[in-house]
């Protein structure tokens, strides 16, 4: 007896997502000066929740690696690509720069994490390479509008806001990225369609 085969469903070639589920309405192109490198937990890919896909499409230029333990040379590429300086979005009050402290935003790349704490310590365990990085890290953020995922704290931003508001930092123009804001609450709540107990929330 031959096995009944299920269609499999279509997929979008620009999110990657089933096509009824699509995001790519909410793709709010901004061009900044300094290069966004999003470097993202494998088990981040497939979850639907996850707002790194978007921040990708949305910033021109962006590059968006997946990985948990990166090959050092080609970790070392990425970073360094076309002489900019990388500069690791994570706290570290020992560490963090702002200010002048930071190169002009044409010669920078933000370097982001898209994974959870715990999976994001183990990634910068694994990548020596990220851990000599110098570090950026936000303070006095508003709270997330990231309904739709837990949060351990109202100011534990999701990977879109945490980074758009870091483009805004080091650009010293929170104007330029605000699509990015918009792209995201149309995401957010695209997403809470899905869950019932979110739509009256």
């Amino acid at each position: 007896m031959t096995p009944v085969q299920t269609p499999r469903r279509a997929t979008c070639v620009a999110c990657l997502r089933a096509q009824s589920a699509c995001i790519c309405r909410w793709i709010a192109p901004v061009r900044p000066d300094a290069a966004l490198l999003i470097l993202q937990h494998p088990l981040e890919v497939a979850n639907a929740k996850n707002s790194a896909r978007l921040l990708h499409l949305s910033v021109i230029g962006s590059v968006l690696a997946v990985g948990e333990g990166f090959d050092e040379a080609g970790l070392e590429a990425l970073l360094h690509a076309d002489g900019r300086t990388p500069v690791l979005l994570y706290p570290d009050a020992s560490s963090a720069l702002g200010g002048p402290a930071l190169p002009p935003a044409a010669r920078l790349r933000l370097v982001v994490l898209d994974a959870t704490w715990r999976k994001s310590r183990k990634m910068l365990h694994l990548n020596p390479a990220l851990q000599r990085l110098p570090r950026l890290a936000l303070r006095d953020m508003p709270a997330s509008s990231y309904r739709i995922r837990k949060a351990h704290a109202p100011d534990q931003l999701s990977t879109l806001e945490a980074s758009a508001h870091a483009l805004g930092q080091v650009e010293g123009d929170m104007a330029r990225v605000v699509p990015l804001f918009g792209a995201f609450e149309g995401f957010v709540e695209q997403q809470a369609a899905f869950v019932p107990r979110l739509k009256s929330a």
